[in-house]
């Protein structure tokens, strides 16, 4: 056994299987423009690639630094970052949202029709921050999911206020009054729905703590992890490793949906999107989630204890099922079957339902196609960076986990 497999359990050479997939199916044939990959065990750095390119109109390469827009992955980061004030006693898991945004004592829930013909009813009991950390609030995401679009009344209501996330001109305060004044999609804690919800966390963040969401990240989380080029855009001296953004068309091809020259993530926007609003890198990226791996805690900083986050890693859903039997909607960044949910984190409950190889991983991806996943018993981390849009097209994540598993071995 040489060094490096005796340091992380996984076959090198096996390993070497993740860039020969993805030049084969994905890189070569301009499926994707470019890519990178990053694989640690026992908190050793084991693969990190990068593959083709960062920004194929002007032919430049994915480099170390590249900085990937990661999009739903800024959800596990919020959630934390709210489990932090929970610690500090401010509020409890079924406390309702009502008693820090007044607006929602009067919420309601939708029931039939649409507009001004709707009938709705009061909810069996408020929202709470379970609710909203695990997705089964009532929220939608009001048609502002890409290549989705509105599919229900309550997302016009959602429309007519104006609720926007990215480019979002409201004050935290002001984003959650006004989805105070819309109807539940349906009674709180019954089903579970890919949502704004996230949002909603962050703007919490912001009311209790009494600093603004970018403030409390980069002081509670950042800082401490030295995850230095995360945040809500890419600074001017940093733009030029910005990568672009890509669309799968219906003719196979790619069409550039943000240009990194003009990008919007090039100005600080108005509204932190909680649920969706961070750049940041993979090297980032891993600074958290190798907190995660080790409970909380990385090269002396505590940002999060134990037993909140062996909490926040429970199936949240009723009567423990997967997302098949409580999901409405078709939408999220991970499949349905075997699968759970808990405070801010998809994970495996059942595995011959997911039929993967992972039996103890915890994760979340984002729209750009990204994703990471942590597993505690394997002490493995993993973290798959690209820009392509939508998400659903390739099952990338599904085959890059079956590539690392099979790479364990020891």
């Amino acid at each position: 056994m040489d060094a490096h497999t005796q340091w992380t359990g996984l076959d090198p050479e096996r390993l070497e299987r993740i860039g020969a997939h993805l030049e084969r199916s994905y890189v070569g044939p301009g499926k994707i423009a470019g890519c990178q990959v990053t694989v640690a065990r026992h908190g050793h750095l084991a693969y990190s690639r990068s593959f083709g390119l960062m920004d194929r109109e002007r032919g430049r390469p994915v480099a170390d630094d590249t900085i990937w827009r990661i999009y739903s992955m800024t959800k596990p980061i919020t959630s934390v970052a709210l489990m932090t004030l929970f610690e500090q006693g401010f509020f409890q898991l079924n406390d309702p949202v009502s008693r820090f945004v007044p607006s929602w004592r009067n919420q309601r829930v939708w029931v039939s029709g649409e507009g001004e013909e709707m009938v709705t009813e009061r909810p069996a009991r408020p929202v709470t921050f379970r609710d909203l950390l695990s997705h089964q609030a009532g929220l939608t995401y009001g048609g502002g999911l890409p290549g989705v679009g509105v599919q229900h009344p309550v997302d016009n209501a959602y429309l007519a206020l104006g609720i926007k996330t990215r480019g979002g001109t409201d004050s935290a305060a002001e984003f959650l009054d006004k989805l105070g004044r819309i109807p539940l999609r349906y009674q709180p804690g019954t089903s579970w729905m890919y949502s704004i919800a996230t949002d909603v966390c962050g703007a919490l963040v912001e009311v209790i703590s009494g600093k603004p969401l970018a403030q409390y990240l980069q002081e509670v989380i950042f800082d401490p992890l030295g995850m230095v080029d995360t945040g809500f855009h890419v600074p001017a001296d940093k733009a030029s490793r910005l990568a672009a953004n890509y669309q799968r068309l219906p003719d196979k091809t790619l069409k550039l949906i943000d240009d990194p020259q003009n990008s919007p993530f090039l100005t600080e926007p108005a509204f932190k999107s909680g649920g969706g609003g961070l750049v940041g890198t993979s090297a980032d990226y891993l600074r958290f989630c190798e907190m995660l791996r080790r409970g909380g805690e990385l090269d002396g900083r505590r940002i999060i204890g134990p037993r909140t986050l062996e909490l926040m890693r429970l199936n949240f859903l009723p009567g423990g099922r997967d997302l098949a039997s409580t999901a409405v909607g078709g939408f999220s960044e991970t499949a349905y079957e075997g699968v759970g949910f808990g405070l801010g984190f998809a994970m495996t409950v059942d595995q011959t339902a997911t039929a993967t190889l992972s039996q103890s991983d915890y994760y979340w991806g984002g729209a750009a196609s990204t994703i990471f996943w942590v597993d505690p018993r394997e002490e493995l981390v993993v973290i798959f960076m690209t820009q392509l849009m939508p998400s659903w097209v390739f099952n990338v994540r599904g085959q890059l986990k079956s590539i690392v598993y099979a790479s364990i071995v020891d």
